[in-house]
């Protein structure tokens, strides 16, 4: 199962790059369009993305900063944003890779964000549900591009797996 976050997590920096390439050609109006979508911009989606990741690894770890709203935004700019973006994907990769077999399957307790509760549950199954999220936001981000008439990069985990960063998973 470690493998499988370890490709999860690798899979992450490779389509949050494409996503960060692609974002790069917007329009400044483009990039803060409302187009419909749950956070209504690229702008927002991309940083919903980043706030949730934030939230998760505080959970996991205890440490690093975290908003408490899901729709802050972080960053007005794509190019800050893009920074940030890179930084928290390296911190994830490192923190799966520390990760022990016996972690997985230990307990997670946490507070959650929009009505507070506490919530128990084995590491293995927040940890398919952070990366579940972080490709969910990306569709919506993908389709972002596709509404703005751009041609959006294939993002599925099969172009990673037969990417030069994803044949070591394949």
């Amino acid at each position: 199962m470690h493998s499988q976050f370890t490709m999860f997590a690798n899979y992450n920096c490779w389509a949050n790059d494409k996503l960060y390439e692609a974002a790069a050609i917007l329009s400044e109006k483009e990039y803060n369009r409302n187009v419909g979508v749950f956070f209504h911009s690229m702008k927002g989606t991309l940083n919903h993305m980043l706030v949730a990741d934030r939230i998760w690894m505080h959970r996991f770890t205890g440490e690093g900063e975290h908003p408490n709203q899901l729709d802050a935004i972080l960053y007005e700019e794509l190019r800050e944003l893009a920074v940030a973006r890179k930084s928290e994907d390296r911190r994830i990769v490192r923190y799966i890779e520390d990760l022990q077999a016996n972690d997985l399957v230990a307990n997670l307790n946490y507070t959650t964000i929009t009505s507070p509760a506490t919530m128990s549950q084995h590491l293995s199954s927040a940890l398919s549900h952070f990366f579940n999220h972080q490709t969910h936001h990306r569709g919506q981000a993908h389709a972002v591009l596709s509404l703005l008439q751009r041609d959006p990069p294939p993002l599925d985990l099969l172009f990673f797996l037969r990417s030069e960063q994803g044949k070591q998973f394949s």
